[in-house]
């Protein structure tokens, strides 16, 4: 018996590569069939539970941005989205000027909407908002690696002040003791908020029984803007009011020989670490600097030519990640746009020549670089899988036996690339 087509019911649009595959794979472990298109497609939105439109719009002027993502929002309603998702990082990477604030008012004034939350909590991944302040692990956002982010350095856990200096309307707070009492008492602190002339309003949560609160109170809103956690209380939401039947096999991906191989762009704490781990396992890794890619000498090419020998052995890591106090270096002589795009379209380079080369399985460490490689690949939409850690999952290239695991730098545990690897190994 065919199975029915599946209406759409959520659009998601994702300012970068891997936050679209973290809240794809939080669907997906809920049963919901999802499916991630890179960039806004001229064809039809396929047929799925949930779409997430990819696009690289959390580092770009916000102009750019807010363009981006209306187009992806007009797509989305063409293909009959139910509600919709904005979903940025856990640890709201930003700047002063946006991207988040922008882009979420430019959405509620298409949608016609007049309120929406705004919470990156995601406290699998030790990233909790309380009080309005954003916590990772047990430090301040502004105490965390974040303060050292080389595009979007986060010196403010006050989420309230951050999105109101991105923000014109008014920015309010969902404290805890509200969403604590529940579904009823939350949606009751939205109206006080609303009738505050509150636009968009951060909302606090500790634990996962906290998203799916904000989750039920949020059914009743066109738009949700948020990290990948809130995305974890949507489908039980979308199944009591009958809009979708859980498929228990949305979370399978083929089986994939071929080589494995790492590629590492991130200078998160987290991806430091893993790319330490991996050195110190014995394992071939090769670094690539910015600085000899800014005097113009062919590191992509001398990449392949020394994983070449190496791939039938087993994986080997191309990376870029440096220490935070490299990187200033790095950006003082180059600039961080340009040390950034050097490393980014090497990077994607060493990509397609390493499939040329027959690797199949392929973790990308990093949103940018995740990004670069998305796109040099040729890959248009992306079939998700289960995860490998909370908020990253395999996923497969559609039509192609090709799977690539894109990782937020600040996601993974330290031994993540050799549990990807083995995963699908």
């Amino acid at each position: 018996m065919t199975e029915a087509p599946r209406r759409l019911v959520l659009g998601v649009i994702a300012d970068d590569f891997t936050g679209a595959t973290d809240v794809a794979s939080m669907l997906v472990r809920a049963g919901m069939r999802t499916v991630q298109v890179i960039g806004v497609p001229d064809g039809p939105v396929p047929e799925a539970d949930a779409v997430v439109v990819a696009l690289k719009s959390r580092t770009t002027p916000a102009a750019d941005a807010v363009r981006e993502s209306l187009a992806a929002l007009r797509w989305l309603q063409a293909g009959g989205a139910r509600q919709f998702y904005f979903k940025y990082c856990s640890t709201f990477d930003s700047t002063a000027q946006g991207n988040i604030g922008p882009v979420a008012e430019a959405l509620l004034d298409a949608l016609g909407s007049d309120f929406a939350i705004a919470c990156p909590a995601f406290p699998e991944n030790g990233r909790t908002v309380f009080r309005g302040h954003l916590f990772v692990g047990d430090e301040l956002l502004s105490d965390s690696g974040m303060r050292h982010h080389p595009l979007t350095p986060m010196a403010d856990a006050s989420l309230v002040r951050v999105l109101q200096a991105q923000s014109r309307g008014k920015v309010g707070l969902v404290r805890y003791d509200d969403v604590a009492r529940g579904e009823a008492a939350t949606r009751e602190c939205f109206d006080r908020l609303r009738a505050q002339g509150v636009r968009l309003a951060v909302a606090d949560a500790i634990g996962n029984d906290d998203l799916k609160t904000l989750a039920a109170a949020c059914a009743g809103l066109p738009l949700i803007t948020a990290g990948s956690g809130v995305a974890l209380g949507l489908p039980a939401v979308y199944q009591a009011q009958g809009w979708i039947q859980p498929d228990a096999a949305a979370a399978d991906l083929p089986s994939v020989g071929g080589h494995a191989a790492v590629l590492s762009g991130s200078c998160s704490t987290a991806t430091n670490a893993q790319v330490k781990h991996w050195i110190e396992a014995g394992r071939p890794a090769l670094q690539v600097d910015a600085l000899a890619l800014a005097q113009g000498q062919p590191l992509a090419e001398r990449a392949l030519d020394w994983a070449r020998p190496l791939l039938a052995a087993g994986p080997v890591l191309v990376y870029a990640t440096e220490a935070a106090d490299r990187v200033r270096e790095v950006q003082s002589t180059l600039g961080a746009g340009r040390a950034g795009q050097l490393v980014e379209d090497c990077l994607a380079q060493v990509a397609r020549g390493l499939v040329d080369l027959g690797v199949r399985r392929l973790v990308v460490a990093g949103g940018e670089t995740s990004g670069a490689v998305v796109q040099a690949l040729g890959a248009t939409q992306l079939r998700i899988g289960g995860p490998i850690d909370p908020g990253v999952p395999w996923t497969q290239v559609e039509g192609r036996p090709l799977l690539l695991a894109l990782k937020s730098g600040n996601f993974g545990t330290v031994d993540f690339f050799d549990k990807a690897l083995k995963q699908v190994g």
